[in-house]
Protein backbone atom coordinates (compact mmCIF):
# COMPACT_ATOMS: atom_id res chain seq x y z
CA UNK A 1 0.00 0.00 0.00
CA UNK A 2 2.81 2.48 0.99
CA UNK A 3 4.89 1.70 -2.17
CA UNK A 4 2.08 2.16 -4.61
CA UNK A 5 1.42 5.68 -2.47
CA UNK A 6 4.97 6.39 -2.80
CA UNK A 7 4.80 5.33 -6.56
CA UNK A 8 2.08 7.60 -7.35
CA UNK A 9 3.03 10.58 -5.62
CA UNK A 10 6.19 10.20 -7.52
CA UNK A 11 4.18 9.89 -11.10
CA UNK A 12 2.44 12.76 -9.80
CA UNK A 13 4.95 15.22 -9.23
CA UNK A 14 7.05 14.45 -12.32
CA UNK A 15 4.19 15.13 -13.87
CA UNK A 16 3.22 18.16 -12.36
CA UNK A 17 7.01 18.93 -13.39
CA UNK A 18 6.68 17.79 -16.42
CA UNK A 19 3.50 20.63 -17.10
CA UNK A 20 5.50 22.92 -15.14
CA UNK A 21 8.28 22.83 -17.29
CA UNK A 22 5.75 23.23 -20.58
CA UNK A 23 4.48 26.21 -19.02
CA UNK A 24 7.68 27.50 -18.37
CA UNK A 25 9.22 26.24 -21.85
CA UNK A 26 5.82 27.90 -23.36
CA UNK A 27 6.40 31.49 -21.58
CA UNK A 28 10.48 31.20 -22.85
CA UNK A 29 9.19 30.77 -26.52
CA UNK A 30 6.55 33.65 -26.14
CA UNK A 31 9.29 35.34 -24.91
CA UNK A 32 11.75 35.16 -27.31
CA UNK A 33 9.25 35.45 -30.02
CA UNK A 34 8.12 38.59 -28.42
CA UNK A 35 11.57 39.50 -28.45
CA UNK A 36 12.43 38.89 -31.92
CA UNK A 37 9.08 40.80 -33.10
CA UNK A 38 10.74 43.90 -31.24
CA UNK A 39 14.11 43.37 -32.25
CA UNK A 40 12.12 43.65 -36.17
CA UNK A 41 10.36 46.74 -35.05
CA UNK A 42 13.20 48.43 -33.40
CA UNK A 43 16.11 47.40 -36.10
CA UNK A 44 12.97 48.90 -38.96
CA UNK A 45 12.67 51.89 -36.96
CA UNK A 46 16.59 52.54 -36.72
CA UNK A 47 16.88 52.01 -40.86
CA UNK A 48 13.62 54.69 -41.52
CA UNK A 49 15.04 57.03 -38.75
CA UNK A 50 14.86 60.97 -40.29
CA UNK A 51 16.88 63.00 -38.10
CA UNK A 52 16.81 66.59 -39.00
CA UNK A 53 20.67 65.76 -40.19
CA UNK A 54 19.67 63.85 -42.97
CA UNK A 55 16.24 65.59 -43.92
CA UNK A 56 18.96 68.69 -44.64
CA UNK A 57 20.88 65.98 -46.82
CA UNK A 58 17.72 65.05 -48.96
CA UNK A 59 16.86 68.43 -49.34
CA UNK A 60 19.98 69.50 -50.52
CA UNK A 61 20.27 66.46 -53.11
CA UNK A 62 16.73 68.19 -54.05
CA UNK A 63 17.65 71.57 -54.93
CA UNK A 64 21.05 69.88 -56.82
CA UNK A 65 18.91 67.33 -59.09
CA UNK A 66 16.22 70.58 -59.68
CA UNK A 67 19.59 72.64 -61.07
CA UNK A 68 20.19 69.82 -63.18
CA UNK A 69 16.92 68.83 -64.13
CA UNK A 70 16.16 72.65 -65.36
CA UNK A 71 19.50 72.93 -66.87
CA UNK A 72 18.94 70.07 -69.72
CA UNK A 73 16.45 66.96 -70.70
CA UNK A 74 17.46 63.96 -68.82
CA UNK A 75 19.92 65.40 -67.23
CA UNK A 76 18.22 64.67 -63.38
CA UNK A 77 16.12 61.96 -62.38
CA UNK A 78 14.25 65.14 -61.82
CA UNK A 79 12.29 65.58 -65.47
CA UNK A 80 11.35 69.12 -64.30
CA UNK A 81 8.82 69.37 -66.98
CA UNK A 82 8.07 73.13 -68.56
CA UNK A 83 4.58 73.21 -68.19
CA UNK A 84 3.63 75.90 -71.00
CA UNK A 85 1.71 77.93 -68.14
CA UNK A 86 3.28 81.17 -68.04
CA UNK A 87 -0.21 83.05 -66.11
CA UNK A 88 -1.79 81.59 -62.88
CA UNK A 89 -5.75 82.64 -62.94
CA UNK A 90 -6.23 85.91 -62.16
CA UNK A 91 -10.14 85.69 -60.60
CA UNK A 92 -11.18 88.10 -63.55
CA UNK A 93 -11.78 84.71 -65.51
CA UNK A 94 -16.23 84.32 -66.28
CA UNK A 95 -18.46 81.33 -67.86
CA UNK A 96 -18.90 77.86 -67.89
CA UNK A 97 -15.70 75.57 -68.33
CA UNK A 98 -15.23 71.96 -67.71
CA UNK A 99 -12.41 69.67 -66.32
CA UNK A 100 -11.64 66.27 -66.66
CA UNK A 101 -9.62 64.87 -63.86
CA UNK A 102 -7.98 61.09 -64.80
CA UNK A 103 -5.37 60.77 -61.29
CA UNK A 104 -5.57 57.31 -60.23
CA UNK A 105 -7.82 54.20 -60.01
CA UNK A 106 -10.76 57.57 -60.44
CA UNK A 107 -11.58 60.04 -62.31
CA UNK A 108 -14.01 63.02 -62.31
CA UNK A 109 -15.99 65.19 -64.59
CA UNK A 110 -16.07 68.39 -63.47
CA UNK A 111 -18.38 71.57 -64.34
CA UNK A 112 -17.34 75.40 -63.74
CA UNK A 113 -19.27 78.59 -63.49
CA UNK A 114 -17.02 81.59 -63.22
CA UNK A 115 -18.33 85.48 -62.31
CA UNK A 116 -15.80 87.39 -63.13
CA UNK A 117 -13.63 89.83 -61.40
CA UNK A 118 -15.03 89.30 -57.68
CA UNK A 119 -17.38 86.84 -58.70
CA UNK A 120 -15.84 83.85 -57.89
CA UNK A 121 -17.06 80.33 -57.97
CA UNK A 122 -20.53 80.87 -58.56
CA UNK A 123 -21.20 76.76 -59.27
CA UNK A 124 -19.62 73.93 -59.62
CA UNK A 125 -21.01 70.47 -59.89
CA UNK A 126 -19.54 67.06 -60.66
CA UNK A 127 -19.44 63.34 -61.41
CA UNK A 128 -17.35 60.47 -60.85
CA UNK A 129 -16.40 56.94 -61.60
CA UNK A 130 -13.92 54.37 -61.17
CA UNK A 131 -11.24 52.94 -63.70
CA UNK A 132 -12.15 49.08 -64.42
CA UNK A 133 -8.15 47.65 -63.28
CA UNK A 134 -8.70 45.38 -66.91
CA UNK A 135 -8.54 49.25 -68.09
CA UNK A 136 -5.07 49.56 -66.21
CA UNK A 137 -3.56 47.94 -68.12
CA UNK A 138 -5.63 47.50 -71.46
CA UNK A 139 -5.40 49.32 -74.29
CA UNK A 140 -5.25 53.29 -75.10
CA UNK A 141 -8.71 53.23 -77.41
CA UNK A 142 -10.24 51.48 -74.27
CA UNK A 143 -9.42 53.44 -71.86
CA UNK A 144 -10.33 56.85 -73.89
CA UNK A 145 -13.52 55.83 -75.00
CA UNK A 146 -14.83 54.77 -71.48
CA UNK A 147 -13.71 58.02 -70.29
CA UNK A 148 -15.21 60.01 -73.25
CA UNK A 149 -18.62 58.15 -72.79
CA UNK A 150 -18.74 59.82 -68.82
CA UNK A 151 -17.83 62.84 -70.33
CA UNK A 152 -21.17 62.62 -72.97
CA UNK A 153 -23.43 61.78 -70.20
CA UNK A 154 -22.58 64.03 -67.93
CA UNK A 155 -22.91 66.70 -70.57
CA UNK A 156 -26.38 65.09 -71.80
CA UNK A 157 -27.84 65.73 -68.15
CA UNK A 158 -26.64 69.55 -67.73
CA UNK A 159 -29.33 72.26 -67.24
CA UNK A 160 -30.32 74.45 -70.07
CA UNK A 161 -28.49 77.23 -68.40
CA UNK A 162 -25.20 75.63 -68.45
CA UNK A 163 -25.42 75.24 -72.85
CA UNK A 164 -22.61 77.02 -74.69
CA UNK A 165 -24.30 79.69 -77.29
CA UNK A 166 -24.50 78.42 -80.70
CA UNK A 167 -21.57 77.91 -82.59
CA UNK A 168 -19.00 77.95 -79.15
CA UNK A 169 -17.13 74.75 -78.36
CA UNK A 170 -17.32 73.29 -74.81
CA UNK A 171 -13.66 74.06 -73.44
CA UNK A 172 -12.03 71.70 -70.95
CA UNK A 173 -9.22 71.88 -68.56
CA UNK A 174 -7.80 68.17 -68.84
CA UNK A 175 -5.72 67.06 -65.63
CA UNK A 176 -3.49 64.01 -66.48
CA UNK A 177 -1.41 62.83 -63.56
CA UNK A 178 1.10 60.76 -65.57
CA UNK A 179 4.33 61.55 -66.70
CA UNK A 180 4.02 64.23 -70.26
CA UNK A 181 6.42 65.77 -72.31
CA UNK A 182 4.10 68.96 -72.77
CA UNK A 183 4.46 70.32 -76.14
CA UNK A 184 2.00 73.44 -75.77
CA UNK A 185 -0.69 74.72 -73.51
CA UNK A 186 -3.07 72.12 -74.91
CA UNK A 187 -0.59 68.83 -76.20
CA UNK A 188 1.87 66.69 -74.32
CA UNK A 189 3.37 62.92 -75.33
CA UNK A 190 2.56 60.37 -72.77
CA UNK A 191 6.00 59.43 -71.33
CA UNK A 192 5.27 56.08 -69.06
CA UNK A 193 3.14 55.29 -66.71
CA UNK A 194 2.77 55.12 -62.97
CA UNK A 195 0.39 54.38 -59.60
CA UNK A 196 -0.49 50.54 -61.34
CA UNK A 197 -1.26 51.81 -65.08
CA UNK A 198 0.79 50.43 -67.39
CA UNK A 199 -0.68 50.99 -71.56
CA UNK A 200 1.93 50.36 -73.76
CA UNK A 201 0.35 51.65 -77.09
CA UNK A 202 -0.18 55.29 -75.27
CA UNK A 203 3.20 55.89 -74.42
CA UNK A 204 4.89 58.23 -76.84
CA UNK A 205 1.27 59.14 -77.91
CA UNK A 206 -0.08 62.81 -77.72
CA UNK A 207 -2.43 62.19 -74.64
CA UNK A 208 -4.77 65.81 -75.83
CA UNK A 209 -5.12 63.58 -79.64
CA UNK A 210 -6.13 60.16 -77.46
CA UNK A 211 -8.71 61.89 -75.39
CA UNK A 212 -10.36 64.52 -78.52
CA UNK A 213 -10.48 61.55 -81.09
CA UNK A 214 -12.69 59.49 -78.20
CA UNK A 215 -14.47 62.47 -78.01
CA UNK A 216 -15.56 62.73 -81.77
CA UNK A 217 -16.13 58.79 -81.49
CA UNK A 218 -18.57 59.60 -78.39
CA UNK A 219 -20.44 62.30 -79.77
CA UNK A 220 -18.67 64.79 -77.51
CA UNK A 221 -18.33 68.61 -78.79
CA UNK A 222 -15.84 69.74 -76.40
CA UNK A 223 -12.29 70.72 -77.27
CA UNK A 224 -9.25 70.61 -74.29
CA UNK A 225 -7.70 73.93 -74.41
CA UNK A 226 -5.13 73.62 -71.04
CA UNK A 227 -3.61 70.23 -70.38
CA UNK A 228 -2.53 69.91 -66.68
CA UNK A 229 -0.74 67.88 -64.22
CA UNK A 230 -2.92 67.27 -60.92
CA UNK A 231 -0.08 69.64 -59.07
CA UNK A 232 -0.33 72.14 -61.84
CA UNK A 233 -3.85 72.88 -60.95
CA UNK A 234 -3.77 72.68 -57.69
CA UNK A 235 -1.13 74.87 -58.08
CA UNK A 236 -3.74 77.37 -60.47
CA UNK A 237 -6.67 76.33 -57.81
CA UNK A 238 -5.03 77.86 -55.08
CA UNK A 239 -3.21 80.80 -56.81
CA UNK A 240 -7.24 81.57 -57.94
CA UNK A 241 -7.72 82.24 -53.62
CA UNK A 242 -4.65 82.84 -52.15
CA UNK A 243 -2.24 85.47 -54.22
CA UNK A 244 1.17 84.10 -52.64
CA UNK A 245 0.76 80.73 -53.61
CA UNK A 246 4.07 79.81 -55.12
CA UNK A 247 4.62 76.05 -54.56
CA UNK A 248 1.77 73.01 -55.09
CA UNK A 249 2.03 69.43 -53.76
CA UNK A 250 0.01 66.62 -54.00
CA UNK A 251 0.11 63.86 -51.69
CA UNK A 252 -2.61 61.26 -52.43
CA UNK A 253 -1.99 57.82 -54.56
CA UNK A 254 1.03 58.92 -56.26
CA UNK A 255 2.84 62.29 -55.09
CA UNK A 256 4.48 65.13 -56.64
CA UNK A 257 4.99 69.10 -56.64
CA UNK A 258 5.06 71.86 -59.03
CA UNK A 259 6.50 75.59 -58.69
CA UNK A 260 6.85 79.17 -60.02
CA UNK A 261 10.45 79.89 -61.57
CA UNK A 262 11.75 82.53 -63.01
CA UNK A 263 12.31 81.80 -66.99
CA UNK A 264 15.83 82.86 -66.74
CA UNK A 265 16.76 80.09 -64.14
CA UNK A 266 15.72 77.74 -66.83
CA UNK A 267 18.58 77.19 -69.61
CA UNK A 268 16.72 74.00 -71.39
CA UNK A 269 13.91 76.43 -72.48
CA UNK A 270 14.81 78.39 -75.76
CA UNK A 271 10.88 80.01 -76.23
CA UNK A 272 10.41 82.95 -76.20
CA UNK A 273 10.19 84.64 -72.80
CA UNK A 274 6.31 85.42 -71.47
CA UNK A 275 5.12 88.74 -69.99
CA UNK A 276 5.18 87.38 -67.12
CA UNK A 277 8.85 86.39 -66.74
CA UNK A 278 7.97 82.93 -65.12
CA UNK A 279 6.89 79.47 -65.86
CA UNK A 280 5.06 76.94 -63.95
CA UNK A 281 7.24 73.85 -63.65
CA UNK A 282 5.64 70.54 -62.93
CA UNK A 283 8.99 68.43 -60.84
CA UNK A 284 7.61 64.58 -60.97
CA UNK A 285 9.24 64.84 -57.64
CA UNK A 286 7.86 60.80 -57.32
CA UNK A 287 11.00 60.00 -59.48
CA UNK A 288 13.12 61.42 -56.89
CA UNK A 289 16.34 59.35 -55.46
CA UNK A 290 19.36 59.82 -53.31
CA UNK A 291 22.08 58.10 -51.61
CA UNK A 292 20.69 60.23 -48.20
CA UNK A 293 16.72 58.58 -48.81
CA UNK A 294 16.71 55.85 -45.50
CA UNK A 295 15.77 53.13 -47.97
CA UNK A 296 15.17 49.25 -46.38
CA UNK A 297 14.82 45.96 -47.03
CA UNK A 298 11.51 46.34 -47.28
CA UNK A 299 11.67 49.24 -49.41
CA UNK A 300 13.93 47.68 -51.57
CA UNK A 301 11.66 44.48 -52.45
CA UNK A 302 8.58 46.24 -52.54
CA UNK A 303 10.58 48.01 -55.58
CA UNK A 304 12.14 45.13 -57.51
CA UNK A 305 8.75 43.76 -57.10
CA UNK A 306 6.90 46.58 -58.39
CA UNK A 307 5.57 47.32 -62.30
CA UNK A 308 8.71 49.80 -62.41
CA UNK A 309 11.69 48.92 -60.64
CA UNK A 310 13.53 51.73 -60.03
CA UNK A 311 11.57 54.16 -60.56
CA UNK A 312 9.50 56.83 -58.27
CA UNK A 313 11.39 55.70 -55.40
CA UNK A 314 10.62 58.81 -53.43
CA UNK A 315 6.57 57.99 -54.09
CA UNK A 316 6.98 54.44 -53.14
CA UNK A 317 8.06 55.93 -49.58
CA UNK A 318 5.86 58.69 -49.44
CA UNK A 319 2.86 57.85 -51.05
CA UNK A 320 -0.87 56.54 -50.51
CA UNK A 321 -0.20 53.72 -52.74
CA UNK A 322 2.52 52.46 -51.29
CA UNK A 323 2.32 53.53 -47.28
CA UNK A 324 0.20 50.42 -46.74
CA UNK A 325 2.05 47.92 -48.35
CA UNK A 326 5.36 48.93 -46.55
CA UNK A 327 3.52 48.24 -43.47
CA UNK A 328 2.09 44.36 -44.79
CA UNK A 329 5.64 43.54 -45.40
CA UNK A 330 7.07 44.37 -41.87
CA UNK A 331 4.06 42.49 -40.36
CA UNK A 332 4.82 39.63 -42.31
CA UNK A 333 8.68 39.47 -41.40
CA UNK A 334 6.90 39.86 -38.09
CA UNK A 335 4.67 36.85 -38.33
CA UNK A 336 7.27 34.62 -40.15
CA UNK A 337 10.24 35.29 -37.62
CA UNK A 338 8.37 35.65 -34.33
CA UNK A 339 4.55 34.29 -34.73
CA UNK A 340 3.14 36.78 -33.08
CA UNK A 341 -0.21 35.73 -35.01
CA UNK A 342 0.13 32.17 -33.96
CA UNK A 343 2.13 29.57 -35.07
CA UNK A 344 0.35 30.09 -38.62
CA UNK A 345 1.12 32.81 -41.04
CA UNK A 346 -2.19 34.42 -42.39
CA UNK A 347 -2.40 33.93 -45.87
CA UNK A 348 -3.89 36.66 -46.14
CA UNK A 349 -1.04 39.19 -45.04
CA UNK A 350 0.98 36.85 -47.99
CA UNK A 351 -0.77 38.84 -51.07
CA UNK A 352 0.07 42.59 -51.94
CA UNK A 353 -1.25 45.48 -51.22
CA UNK A 354 -4.14 43.40 -49.37
CA UNK A 355 -3.76 46.44 -46.55
CA UNK A 356 -4.43 49.85 -47.85
CA UNK A 357 -2.96 53.02 -46.45
CA UNK A 358 -6.87 54.25 -45.19
CA UNK A 359 -6.51 51.10 -43.20
CA UNK A 360 -3.46 51.95 -42.06
CA UNK A 361 -4.52 55.53 -41.29
CA UNK A 362 -7.48 54.07 -39.38
CA UNK A 363 -5.16 51.97 -37.32
CA UNK A 364 -2.77 54.56 -36.12
CA UNK A 365 -5.41 57.01 -35.04
CA UNK A 366 -7.10 54.38 -32.86
CA UNK A 367 -7.79 56.31 -29.52
CA UNK A 368 -9.88 53.52 -27.99
CA UNK A 369 -8.25 52.26 -24.68
CA UNK A 370 -8.22 48.68 -25.92
CA UNK A 371 -7.02 49.51 -29.62
CA UNK A 372 -10.56 48.34 -30.82
CA UNK A 373 -10.06 49.25 -34.29
CA UNK A 374 -6.64 47.68 -35.09
CA UNK A 375 -8.33 44.57 -33.61
CA UNK A 376 -11.34 44.89 -36.70
CA UNK A 377 -9.17 45.69 -39.19
CA UNK A 378 -6.67 43.18 -38.53
CA UNK A 379 -10.22 40.81 -38.33
CA UNK A 380 -11.69 42.04 -41.39
CA UNK A 381 -8.81 42.38 -44.26
CA UNK A 382 -6.37 39.81 -42.78
CA UNK A 383 -8.32 37.58 -41.07
CA UNK A 384 -6.28 37.53 -37.64
CA UNK A 385 -8.51 36.85 -34.84
CA UNK A 386 -7.62 37.03 -30.89
CA UNK A 387 -5.10 39.42 -31.37
CA UNK A 388 -3.35 40.60 -27.96
CA UNK A 389 -2.77 44.25 -26.69
CA UNK A 390 0.32 44.13 -26.82
CA UNK A 391 0.20 42.79 -30.38
CA UNK A 392 -2.44 45.50 -31.39
CA UNK A 393 0.59 48.01 -29.93
CA UNK A 394 3.12 46.62 -31.72
CA UNK A 395 1.22 47.35 -35.17
CA UNK A 396 -0.09 51.13 -34.20
CA UNK A 397 4.21 51.59 -33.49
CA UNK A 398 4.71 50.42 -36.75
CA UNK A 399 1.99 52.42 -38.51
CA UNK A 400 3.66 55.24 -36.43
CA UNK A 401 7.09 54.49 -38.32
CA UNK A 402 5.96 54.06 -42.03
CA UNK A 403 4.27 57.27 -41.68
CA UNK A 404 6.35 59.16 -40.11
CA UNK A 405 9.66 58.47 -41.98
CA UNK A 406 7.07 59.53 -45.72
CA UNK A 407 6.10 62.60 -44.08
CA UNK A 408 9.04 63.87 -42.45
CA UNK A 409 10.67 63.00 -46.34
CA UNK A 410 7.98 64.71 -47.73
CA UNK A 411 8.67 68.10 -45.29
CA UNK A 412 12.31 68.06 -46.88
CA UNK A 413 11.21 67.80 -50.60
CA UNK A 414 8.94 70.65 -49.84
CA UNK A 415 12.04 72.59 -48.04
CA UNK A 416 14.46 71.52 -51.13
CA UNK A 417 11.64 73.85 -53.61
CA UNK A 418 11.75 76.52 -51.43
CA UNK A 419 15.96 76.28 -51.26
CA UNK A 420 15.69 76.40 -54.97
CA UNK A 421 13.07 79.68 -54.56
CA UNK A 422 15.44 81.17 -52.45
CA UNK A 423 12.82 81.22 -49.87
CA UNK A 424 14.59 78.95 -47.20
CA UNK A 425 16.47 82.50 -45.38
CA UNK A 426 15.32 85.18 -43.73
CA UNK A 427 15.55 88.52 -45.58
CA UNK A 428 15.91 92.42 -45.13
CA UNK A 429 12.54 93.70 -44.10
CA UNK A 430 11.00 90.45 -42.97
CA UNK A 431 10.39 86.89 -44.67
CA UNK A 432 8.40 86.84 -47.62
CA UNK A 433 5.41 84.52 -47.04
CA UNK A 434 4.72 81.49 -48.90
CA UNK A 435 1.62 79.69 -49.49
CA UNK A 436 1.91 75.91 -50.18
CA UNK A 437 -1.00 74.85 -51.71
CA UNK A 438 -2.13 70.94 -51.12
CA UNK A 439 -4.12 68.68 -51.68
CA UNK A 440 -4.39 64.88 -52.31
CA UNK A 441 -6.19 62.42 -49.89
CA UNK A 442 -3.27 61.00 -48.24
CA UNK A 443 -2.61 64.47 -47.33
CA UNK A 444 -6.47 65.65 -46.16
CA UNK A 445 -7.36 62.65 -44.49
CA UNK A 446 -4.26 60.96 -42.66
CA UNK A 447 -4.12 63.89 -40.00
CA UNK A 448 -0.86 62.38 -38.29
CA UNK A 449 1.07 62.69 -41.60
CA UNK A 450 -0.10 65.71 -42.19
CA UNK A 451 1.09 67.07 -38.37
CA UNK A 452 4.55 65.25 -38.79
CA UNK A 453 4.86 66.99 -42.65
CA UNK A 454 3.85 70.44 -41.44
CA UNK A 455 5.27 70.28 -37.94
CA UNK A 456 8.65 68.80 -39.87
CA UNK A 457 8.89 71.37 -42.18
CA UNK A 458 8.91 74.07 -39.51
CA UNK A 459 11.47 72.83 -37.64
CA UNK A 460 13.68 72.87 -40.56
CA UNK A 461 13.09 76.29 -41.41
CA UNK A 462 14.02 77.73 -37.82
CA UNK A 463 11.44 79.53 -35.70
CA UNK A 464 12.07 83.00 -38.19
CA UNK A 465 10.68 81.42 -41.02
CA UNK A 466 8.11 79.21 -39.62
CA UNK A 467 5.86 81.94 -39.41
CA UNK A 468 6.27 82.60 -43.27
CA UNK A 469 5.29 79.52 -44.74
CA UNK A 470 1.62 78.77 -44.62
CA UNK A 471 0.15 75.21 -45.77
CA UNK A 472 -3.44 75.86 -47.18
CA UNK A 473 -5.60 73.21 -48.79
CA UNK A 474 -6.21 74.01 -52.11
CA UNK A 475 -9.42 71.39 -52.19
CA UNK A 476 -9.97 69.46 -55.66
CA UNK A 477 -7.07 72.15 -56.95
CA UNK A 478 -6.82 69.11 -59.99
CA UNK A 479 -10.31 69.66 -61.05
CA UNK A 480 -11.53 73.39 -60.48
CA UNK A 481 -7.81 74.25 -61.10
CA UNK A 482 -8.04 72.90 -64.57
CA UNK A 483 -11.11 74.33 -65.34
CA UNK A 484 -9.23 77.81 -64.34
CA UNK A 485 -6.51 76.87 -66.52
CA UNK A 486 -9.15 76.11 -69.42
CA UNK A 487 -10.85 79.86 -68.69
CA UNK A 488 -7.63 81.51 -68.61
CA UNK A 489 -6.44 80.28 -71.80
CA UNK A 490 -9.94 79.87 -73.65
CA UNK A 491 -10.05 80.69 -77.39
CA UNK A 492 -12.73 83.10 -77.03
CA UNK A 493 -10.85 85.00 -75.03
CA UNK A 494 -9.82 87.83 -77.31
CA UNK A 495 -13.58 87.73 -78.63
CA UNK A 496 -14.03 89.32 -75.07
CA UNK A 497 -11.28 92.35 -75.97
Amino acid sequence: MKKSTVGAAVVGAATVCAVAALIVNHRMRKSSKWARAMAILREFEEKCGTPDAKLKQVADAMTVEMHAGLASEGGSKLKMLITYVDNLPTGDEAGVFYALDLGGTNFRVLRVQLGGKDGGIIHQEFAEASIPPSLMVGTSDALFDYIAAELAKFVAEEEEKFHQPLGKQRELGFTFSFPVMQTSISSGTIMRWTKGFSIDDAVGQDVVGELEKAMKRKGVDMRVSALVNDTVGTLSGGKYTHKDVAVAVILGTGTNAAYVERVQAIPKWHGPVPKSGEMVINMEWGNFRSSHLPLTEYDHALDNESLNPGEQIFEKMTSGMYLGEILRRVLLKVAEEAGVFGDEVPPKLKNPFVLRTPDMSAMHHDSSSDLKVVGDKLKDILEISNTSLKTRKLVVELCNVVATRGARLAAAGVLGILKKMGRDTPRQGGPEKTVVAMDGGLYEHYTEYRMVLENSLKELLGEELATSIVFVHSNDGSGIGAALLAASHSMYLEDKS
